[in-house]
């Protein structure tokens, strides 16, 4: 059987930690800051985030195979 691969758009997007959390980057915080966000919504939307556990579990299993790191 040939070796699985790992999905390249989740190697670039996800970052699973040694206690099993998956660390992610927040969308909507790249431009746009000038007009049409609000300040919540630019405090809400910096930085990083962490995976809730239903769905670290389907980011581990279904796009890393062998698991990360």
């Amino acid at each position: 059987m040939p070796k699985l691969k790992t999905r390249s758009g989740a190697k670039k997007r996800f970052q699973v930690k040694k206690s099993g959390k998956v660390k992610f980057g927040k969308a909507f915080g790249k431009h746009l800051f000038t007009h049409a966000k609000t300040p919540k919504n630019k405090r809400d939307h910096r930085g990083t985030g962490v995976l809730q556990d239903m769905d670290a579990k389907k980011v581990r299993q279904e796009l890393f195979p062998y698991g990360a790191n």
